[in-house]
C-alpha cells in the first residue's frame, strides 16, 4: 500500500480492496476514537490494542513506512528506466481490480448505475486537471496531508496524483521525505548538527505538519466512509467502481510527459535536479512496434497479478474469519468491562 500510495495514478486503497482487507482497514481506523484514548490513558494497553485492531494497523503502517524508503525507491528506478512497462502493469492491475469488484456486485439499480457514472466522471476529470504551483504554507501543507490519504481510504483515487494537482508532490513526497531520511541517518550517527541548519529544519517542520494532517485525514475519512458503508454499502461500492474505472486515464501507458516551464519558457527542476512534471499527453500505441506488444503483455500480466491477489485474499479471509469473530467478541467483552 505504501509503495502504491507514492506512485501518481495508483491508489493504495485499491490494493487493500482487491487484497480483501479494505473494509477491515476502514473499520479499524474508525476505532481510533475517544473510547480508544480512554483505554490508553487508563493504562489498559492490551484492551486498547485489541480495540483498535492493533496488530493489523501496525502491520499496515509499518509496511507503508518501510516501503517509502525501500520499495518506492525500487519503483522509482523502474519508472525511470522502464516507464512504459510499469504503467502497463498498473493499467492491467486496475482492469483486473474492476473485474474483481464487478463480479460480486449484483445491485444494478439506476441509483447505483448513476453513482458509478458519477465516479467515472470525477475520476476522468481529475486525470486531466492541471497542477497548481508549489505552496509550503504550513496550513496548506496540513490540508495536503488530509487530502493525500484519500488514496488509502478511497480506492481508485490516487493521493499522490492529488498532491501533484495541489502542486506539492515534489515538496512533500520527494524533497521532504529525502531530508527526513538524512535526518534519521544523522540521529543514528549521533549527529544533531541539522538543528542549526535552517533549510533542513524547514523540511522537518513541513514533513511533521504533513504527517499530522495525514493522521487526521485517515481518522476523518475512515469515519465518513465507515458511516457511508454501513448505510449505503452498494451505492458506495458503485462510486468506488466508477473512481477506479476513471483512474485508468491516470495510468494509461502510452503518454508523453509535459514538464513545467517558467514564464521565460525554461524547464523547471526540483531540488534533486529532476524536471517537474505538469501533466501528460496521451496517445494510441503504434501496433507495428514490438515494444508496444510487450507493453500489452505486461497489461495481461497485471490482470493475472490481480487474479492471484484475489485468490490469495479469498483464501486468507476464509481462514481468518473464525479468528476475527472471536477477536471481535473479546473486544466487545472488554468494552463491557
Amino acid at each position: 500500500m505504501g509503495a502504491a500510495n507514492k506512485v501518481p495514478g495508483v491508489s493504495g486503497g485499491m490494493v487493500a480492496y482487491v487484497a480483501g482487507f479494505y473494509e477491515e482497514l476502514i473499520y479499524s481506523l474508525q476505532r481510533v476514537n475517544k473510547n480508544a484514548f480512554k483505554l490508553l490513558i487508563s493504562g489498559r494497553i492490551k484492551s486498547f490494542h485489541q480495540y483498535i485492531n492493533g496488530r493489523f494497523l501496525l502491520l499496515v503502517f509499518a509496511g507503508t513506512i518501510f516501503s517509502y524508503f525501500s520499495v518506492s525507491r525500487l519503483l522509482d528506478y523502474f519508472l525511470r528506466n522502464y516507464e512504459l512497462y510499469v504503467w502497463s502493469l498498473f493499467f492491467g492491475m486496475i482492469i483486473g481490480s474492476i473485474y474483481y469488484i464487478l463480479k460480486d456486485f449484483n445491485d444494478w439499480s439506476w441509483k447505483n448505475i448513476s453513482g458509478m457514472a458519477l465516479g467515472v466522471v470525477i475520476g476522468i476529470a481529475i486525470s486531466f486537471m492541471s497542477p497548481a504551483k508549489e505552496n509550503d504554507t504550513l496550513f496548506f501543507v496540513f490540508i495536503c496531508g488530509i487530502v493525500s490519504v484519500s488514496g488509502m481510504t478511497l480506492p481508485g483515487l490516487s493521493g499522490s496524483f492529488i498532491l501533484i494537482l495541489m502542486g506539492n508532490y515534489v515538496l512533500l513526497l520527494v524533497d521532504s521525505v529525502n531530508e527526513l531520511y538524512k535526518i534519521i541517518v544523522d540521529i543514528m550517527s549521533f549527529d544533531i548538527s541539522f538543528l542549526d541548519d535552517a533549510v533542513r529544519m524547514r523540511y522537518l517542520k513541513i514533513i511533521s505538519v504533513f504527517t499530522l494532517g495525514s493522521a487526521s485525514g485517515l481518522v476523518l475519512f475512515s469515519h465518513i466512509i465507515g458511516f457511508l458503508l454501513k448505510r449505503w454499502h452498494n451505492m458506495v461500492t458503485s462510486v468506488i467502481i466508477g473512481f477506479i474505472a476513471g483512474s485508468l486515464g491516470l495510468v494509461w501507458p502510452w503518454k508523453e510527459v509535459i514538464y513545467k516551464v517558467s514564464e521565460y519558457g525554461e524547464v523547471l527542476y526540483d531540488s534533486l535536479g529532476d524536471k517537474v512534471v505538469e501533466n501528460y499527453h496521451r496517445y494510441w500505441p503504434d501496433l507495428t512496434d514490438h515494444i508496444n506488444w510487450i507493453a500489452i503483455g505486461y497489461i495481461i500480466l497485471g490482470i493475472a497479478v490481480l487474479l492471484a491477489l484475489e485468490w490469495y485474499g479469498e483464501k486468507y479471509n476464509i481462514k481468518k474469519e473464525p479468528k476475527r469473530a472471536a477477536k471481535m467478541a473479546q473486544i466487545t467483552s472488554d468494552q463491557k468491562k
